[in-house]
């Protein structure tokens, strides 16, 4: 079964053109001018990207905080508790495990976006690398 996110109807009321994605319905053009169009619209005006379909991880303990900046390309001593940050996160290697945004609730919570189709992996790669306090937990639906 196909899932929608909240702005679903809004995408069909606007005649976009949808197609799966990870199991998601998703609008991948609008009608008007084509993708050049679209990019246009939010160079110069303004655009939206639902976020629904990506993945949700939290990351929570003591020393969340550091934890995860251990495992990041950017800096999360750079933001504020409620900011967030893109940034890459990476494997045990050094290598990129995928890229994803991180927000900061506090020193001991950060809430993490990683691609849908990487998420458990994601998840499954900082579970086995964090500290025995530290929870990594799949919010993803």
């Amino acid at each position: 079964m196909t899932v929608t996110g909240p702005v679903h109807e809004l995408h069909l009321q606007a005649n976009a053109k949808m197609a799966d994605f990870g199991g998601w319905s998703m609008p991948v053009e609008f009608p008007g001018g084509g993708v050049l169009a679209e990019h246009a619209a939010v160079r110069n005006a303004v655009g939206i990207f639902d976020v629904s379909h990506l993945g949700k991880a939290l990351v929570s303990g003591p020393g969340a905080r550091e934890f995860v900046n251990s495992c990041l390309t950017n800096d999360l001593g750079r933001i504020a508790p409620g900011k967030a940050q893109y940034t890459l996160c990476c494997n045990s290697d050094g290598g990129v495990a995928d890229d994803l945004i991180a927000y900061l609730r506090s020193d001991g919570e950060v809430f993490l976006i990683p691609n849908a189709a990487s998420t458990a992996g994601v998840v499954r790669m900082l579970a086995d690398a964090a500290p025995q306090d530290i929870s990594v937990t799949n919010q993803h639906r």
